[in-house]
């Protein structure tokens, strides 16, 4: 009778494991931000790292909505600040860089890049 216990609450407790991971949200989170500011003619360039010497990735006219990660340097994150009003948010990325979320060859193959946050804004 014993081995019968232990066993139910072995599978209990799998099964309550395995109810609990179903339950968790596995997809990423973007925060959607366009270019903005850029010069006319111009365009914002994307960077492999977060420095403007850093190899160029793609570059995107204003008016491009990027897929934020929501991670720039310095420790701000865009999702914990989207509830802010778009000026405040603009103000505390506008001397960060920011990760992007793109596809620069635009085939299927996505990676991460960065942005400089004086040239984008709230979408």
């Amino acid at each position: 009778m014993m081995k019968y216990y232990v066993r139910t609450a072995a599978a209990l407790a799998v099964a309550l494991t395995v109810l609990a991971h179903a339950g968790q949200s596995h997809a990423t989170v973007f925060a959607a931000w366009q270019v903005t500011n850029v010069p006319s003619g111009d365009t914002l360039n994307v960077r492999k790292y977060p420095s403007g010497s850093s190899q160029k990735q793609a570059a995107y006219p204003n008016g491009t909505v990027l897929q934020m990660t929501g991670r720039c340097t310095g420790g701000v994150n865009l999702l914990d600040i989207a509830n802010q009003p778009a000026s405040q948010q603009v103000e505390k990325v506008r001397y960060r860089w920011c990760e992007v979320w793109h596809d620069p060859a635009q085939s299927g193959n996505f990676v991460t890049g960065w942005v400089y946050g004086k040239y984008i804004a709230p979408h």
